[in-house]
């Protein structure tokens, strides 16, 4: 009878030979995803939180990543750069700003809001000034009463670090012809030219980073059709250009 019950007890066991390969790949499975998490996260305090976990698991009395530094994250050398270079642009922005409010505090202390105006644009801070307080009607010279305030902006002028800056003069459409000047290109260049050289006097402003040019009557900023609009185009333009531009390079 003892035979019996012996091999009828036998015949009923199940066979858990498969559990073995089965806890293998549970096994590889976990640390599969243990390189995966460690190779796309870099926290420190994360990494040994789920260390603690594993052990747990594994019952091992160690940590799967116990004394194992965190698989450091490349950083593109782009994207440091790039946020350098963004720095600089908003300091440099910051800068021209400021700038800005040196000029239009000098234009309310001396009451010129008619005759000088400021705007920041894509190109840099930009200062217009009228031609009736420089020029008189189709004239290149800088009135004797109005030379005083072409050296005090050029006071202005003077940055550290220096900057570029580019002097335009322009006309409005009525032609002139008159002994010294055929056209209205040549008086707007001219004036802007001797703008410049009454900048320049200044001792502290290096020459070489000061350009001239005139567009005559062809940038009207106003309608010619019009004595106001006329006089709103003669005009002369003070670009004070930005050290850094928008894509983080150095201006040149």
């Amino acid at each position: 009878m003892s035979k019996r019950r012996k091999r009828k007890k036998a015949d009923n066991h199940i066979d858990e030979s498969w559990l073995l390969p089965y806890s293998d790949l549970m096994t590889l499975l976990l640390a599969l995803f243990i390189v995966l998490f460690a190779s796309s996260s870099v926290d420190e305090v994360k990494l040994k939180q789920m260390s603690a976990v594993f052990s747990e698991i594994f019952d091992s009395g160690q940590g799967v990543m116990d004394n194992a530094a965190p698989t450091p994250v490349p950083i593109p050398k782009d994207s440091v750069g790039s946020k350098d270079e963004n720095t600089s642009y908003i300091e440099d922005q910051k800068s021209l700003f400021e700038i800005q409010d040196r000029v239009d505090e000098y234009i309310a202390v001396n009451e010129l809001e008619n005759q000088f105006e400021t705007k920041m644009t894509d190109e840099g801070l930009m200062v217009t000034i009228r031609d009736s307080i420089l020029f008189s009607p189709g004239m290149a010279e800088i009135k004797p009463a109005y030379i005083g305030i072409a050296d005090e902006i050029a006071e202005l002028l003077v940055f550290d670090p220096p900057r570029q800056i580019v002097i335009t003069g322009h006309t409005d459409n009525v032609p002139i012809g008159n002994a010294q000047f055929q056209s209205n290109w040549e008086l707007s260049v001219m004036r802007a030219v001797t703008f410049l050289k009454s900048i320049v006097r200044n001792e502290e402003i290096n020459p070489l980073l000061f350009s001239a040019k005139g567009y005559g009557e062809f940038q009207p900023i106003e309608s010619n059709e019009t004595p106001e609009g006329r006089s709103k185009n003669r005009r002369v333009e003070v670009l004070i250009q930005p050290l850094v531009l928008k894509d983080g390079t150095a201006f040149e």
